[in-house]
């Protein structure tokens, strides 16, 4: 029997929920241009509290989409990167990203004339 990609228990359904989060989404573009420390994502991905700043970079660590490097230093110092599967995750992403750059106008357009319409 053929698991539907709606279906909970789908792996197509387990990854897309990953990388369709917002969060996961920022994270591989912002680890695109290299590794960063957790405040430094902390600090450029806003809105994100660090809860779920954690959560997610586990999330996107057990999936082998990054990786979390320790360095025996005092203060702790962690860093974080793409994998090879990160990185092709991020050539899609970027797609993404360069659509919604490419359309923000046309979006909001759109936005503006629903909200226009629904305020009546």
């Amino acid at each position: 029997m053929e698991t539907s990609a709606y279906a909970k228990d789908c792996p197509s359904r387990q990854i897309l929920d990953r990388i369709g989060d917002t969060w996961s989404v920022l994270i591989v573009v912002m680890l695109a241009d290299g590794s960063h420390r957790y405040t430094e994502l902390a600090n450029r991905i806003q809105g994100v509290s660090p809860k779920m700043l954690t959560q997610t970079l586990r999330g996107l660590e057990r999936d082998g989409l990054i990786t979390r490097t320790v360095h025996p230093v005092v203060p702790p110092r962690v860093d974080y990167a793409l994998t090879s599967l990160g990185q092709s995750l991020y050539g899609l992403v970027e797609g993404l990203e360069k659509w919604a750059e490419a359309h923000i106008e046309d979006v909001q357009a759109a936005r503006d004339s629903y909200d226009a319409y629904s305020a009546k």
